[in-house]
């Protein structure tokens, strides 16, 4: 209990000042605006808890068809049932706690978004003892009610959004965990049936709950309905009559037992495609749109901005993110500037483009190999080791933390200042880490070239850290293979630049010594204190050495004052790697 407590405050000690954000009352669309009861603009900063109620196959490493049930099945073949239930059981419990929405409100979030998967509410219609009929189970009941009772004490507002429905609201069916053998959402009324009654549940049991934001009642749809063939995601669909129907009657029976919460609707094709749907049917409605991958200006928002200037009513962005931290950056200015409240995805997955990670092992890997069919079976009690061991790491308290993701999302797009990643302390003798540059935007804190995935608009830019580990910024980043929990700059490439901000406790002239692995050219390293030149370094191989190889290159004589300073590297031929740079004192004469 007390290595929680003190594991909380460091999550708290690395937070940045968060927005005043208190709930007054319900929320409520006002023309364009989203606003309080008081009638002031809300504009909504939150995060989605991907990954918790429904797991979709990406964010455990699941290649192919990652629908949860697919996963849950290969689980189960390796294990037995009931050690997969305990599986699940410790992966629900951990996965998001109330230190996870502590932590997001220290950080500066105002809101959460809940994925529901339908399953943890109601019965399957084909599992319902008695057809037509709805069984309603405690488990989702009582998981939303935790979770609201932790937005409540930190006044952030809880979004609820039904993620899978029954039988599934797309052809996308990893998102919605659909079963593509039985008929989809759209071909089933029984599954509609069962879908707008669980609306209204849901709507009896919070209509009294100010803290609940709004009704997201239907995530991304994707469905062709006019050209199934053609249109599998309803991309190009002219009139979405039945995404449309659906959507009222849901619409319709949440007001008959709630009249004050905001319901949000979604358009075809992922959530934008909304030809046919429009104009609102209801007074206290908000249109949601979801963003990925493609370029950050105003054309790329200006359908969701029309539309919220035609028809007079509110918009949000529900989901975005899965991208680098100049993206985050470029997009929540954009999205800030037009009073567009955002809903990032995830909070944390295996992967490290996220405020948190879930940390993966070996054990683990086998199972999702064999799952993906890259792999023979391990044997049953391995395989139970890893899975335990990755819902255990699913825990606020075992995540690495992605500071770097939450300052590109809470302060870089409101301010270009850089802020040290790590105190960079030198005594004597000391080495800074290359990959340890200050926090702050592209052009601030570094330079790099290939900064993000803008594909929609070029499928060929495929940008970011492409090592995909340790940070989330521009500068590609890959693990040492020769030494756990190492990691070092790879590709430095020309042009591009890095920034340290860097503590002397004595004065003095200093060493410096760059390890640096040459690239099948010249490489050449200027270097500055306090954007003054100090010299020059030129990576290639020594005598007798490979290009790849790891080499150490020295500057000798560098005045350094004691106190803060500034260390900027700047290739001026790149294709190096760049793993640290060391300092030592020159002894006084």
């Amino acid at each position: 209990m007390k290595l929680k407590h003190v594991t909380l405050l460091l999550l708290i000690s690395l937070s940045f000042k968060p927005f005043n954000s208190w709930s007054q009352g319900f929320l409520k669309a006002k023309g364009t605006q989203i606003v309080n009861q008081k009638g002031e603009n809300v504009l909504l900063r939150g995060i989605g808890l991907g990954g918790w109620m429904l797991q979709e196959g990406y964010m455990l490493r699941v290649n192919g068809q990652g629908q949860q049930h697919k996963i849950r099945a290969g689980i189960e073949s390796l294990i037995g049932a009931q050690k997969t239930q305990e599986f699940y059981d410790a992966w629900l419990e951990n996965h998001t706690t109330k230190a996870d929405i502590d932590s997001l409100k220290a950080w500066g979030f105002n809101s959460v978004r809940l994925p529901m998967h339908f399953n943890l509410y109601t019965l399957p219609v084909d599992k319902e003892p008695v057809a037509g009929q709805n069984t309603w189970l405690e488990k989702g009941f009582a998981m939303t009610d935790s979770l609201l009772a932790w937005c409540k004490a930190n006044k952030m507002y809880l979004i609820l959004d039904l993620h899978a429905a029954p039988g599934g609201q797309g052809n996308d069916l990893n998102i919605s965990d659909r079963d593509g053998s039985k008929p989809s959402l759209w071909e089933s009324e029984p599954d509609r049936l069962k879908t707008v009654a669980l609306w209204k549940k849901l709507a009896e049991r919070y209509q009294d709950e100010p803290f609940i934001g709004a009704y997201d009642i239907l995530n991304e749809p994707n469905y062709g309905f006019e050209d199934p063939e053609n249109d599998k995601n309803g991309l190009k669909e002219q009139n979405n009559v039945p995404l449309k129907q659906l959507l009222q009657d849901i619409t319709k029976a949440i007001r008959e037992v709630d009249s004050r919460h905001i319901i949000i609707i979604e358009g075809n094709g992922w959530g934008n495609n909304y030809n046919g749907m429009l104009p609102p049917w209801d007074k206290n409605m908000v249109l949601s749109f979801h963003k990925y991958w493609n370029l950050n200006d105003t054309k790329s928002i200006q359908h969701i901005l029309d539309f919220r200037q035609k028809y007079n009513v509110p918009v949000w962005l529900g989901e975005t993110g899965e991208n680098s931290n100049v993206w985050f950056m470029e997009a929540i200015r954009l999205f800030e500037k037009n009073n567009i409240g955002w809903s990032w995805w995830p909070l944390k997955k295996l992967g490290s483009n996220n405020p948190l990670e879930i940390r993966s092992n070996e054990k683990y890997m086998r199972v999702i190999n064999y799952i993906s069919g890259k792999g023979s079976a391990p044997a049953s009690d391995m395989a139970y080791e890893g899975l335990m061991e990755v819902a255990r790491g699913a825990n606020i308290h075992n995540n690495i933390i992605h500071r770097d993701v939450i300052d590109a999302m809470i302060r870089q797009p409101f301010s270009d200042k850089t802020l040290p990643f790590k105190n960079n302390t030198i005594n004597n003798t000391g080495t800074l880490e290359a990959v340890d540059y200050d926090l702050g935007a592209n052009r601030a804190a570094y330079f790099d070239t290939d900064t993000a995935n803008y594909r929609i608009n070029n499928p060929k830019w495929v940008g970011g850290n492409r090592g995909r580990v340790y940070r989330n910024d521009g500068m590609d980043i890959v693990a040492d293979s020769a030494k756990a929990d190492s990691y070092y700059v790879t590709d430095f490439a020309t042009g591009e630049w890095l920034k340290y901000t860097i503590n002397m406790t004595l004065k003095g002239k200093y060493t410096l010594s760059f390890i640096a692995a040459p690239g099948k050219a010249p490489g050449k390293l200027a270097v500055t204190i306090d954007g003054k030149p100090v010299g020059k370094v030129t990576v290639v191989p020594a005598k007798g050495n490979m290009s790849g190889e790891w080499q150490t290159y020295n500057l000798q004589n560098i005045a350094l004052r004691n106190g803060r300073q500034t260390l900027r590297l700047f290739a001026e031929a790149g294709g190096f790697d760049l793993k640290a740079i060391r300092f030592e004192k020159s002894p006084v004469p």
